[in-house]
């Protein structure tokens, strides 16, 4: 069957870094457009109405927005190959919980590392290696927080390492340090093509965060 798939994203968002990765492991062809967010496609607008956000995945002319929900239609589509999602209920459950975990936490919590200073980002950055710490627990000795394989919430979860860099030049921290068993997981699922190839280089994100404090006057 005909199967169109558009995928509207920038290329630092960690929440299309997700897209990017599932559509991959799936291996399904799509097409990338690039968004400039200051000035947003007529198509952009009209598939995402309500928040007016990338990424928005459109699959036969039909937009899917938010990226959890995203990798979730992924998964259900797409079921016959690399599944992400655990068949157990519980499991898949605790999946869930996490990933809403990580979009509640990590990624305010990293924004307000290179946004403040002084006392406000040592509190965001204890805050944030506090988050890291509950994350590898969940993580223990496992090659990935599934299992075996890479899983749903490992897709959700290491577009981040990508900004890790910046977190850290920012924030005068080590993330190795503090949580070196999510750093080798984090390794460990840039070793697969599909992760490899959807995340930017950190320093070229950490650019990207450079330039932004500069146009928010943060210094």
């Amino acid at each position: 069957m005909g199967e169109e798939v558009v995928l509207l994203d920038f290329w630092p968002s960690p929440f299309g870094m997700r897209v990017r990765i599932a559509l991959a492991e799936k291996g399904i062809k799509h097409e990338y457009k690039e968004e400039d967010l200051r000035n947003k496609s007529a198509l952009l607008l009209q598939m995402n109405p309500v928040h007016k956000k990338i990424p928005v995945l459109i699959h036969n002319g039909k937009p899917i927005c938010e990226s959890l929900i995203q990798v979730q239609y992924i998964d259900e589509v797409w079921h016959d190959k690399s599944p992400l999602l655990p068949s157990d209920p519980y499991q898949r459950a605790i999946a869930r919980f996490w990933a809403d975990f990580v979009d509640k936490k990590i990624y305010d919590i990293g924004r307000k590392i290179w946004t403040t200073k002084g006392e406000e980002q040592e509190a965001a950055t204890k805050e944030f290696i506090e988050s890291l710490k509950l994350l590898e627990a969940e993580l223990g000795d496992k090659p990935y927080f599934a299992g075996e394989n890479l899983g749903y919430l490992d897709v959700v979860l290491v577009p981040f390492y990508s900004w890790f860099y910046a977190y850290e030049k920012c924030g005068n921290f080590s993330i190795e340090e503090e949580c070196p068993k999510l750093i080798a997981w984090a390794k460990r699922c840039l070793q697969k093509e599909s992760v490899s190839k959807s995340l930017p280089d950190q320093e070229k994100v950490y650019g990207f965060v450079l330039q932004l404090k500069k146009v928010f006057g943060i210094e």
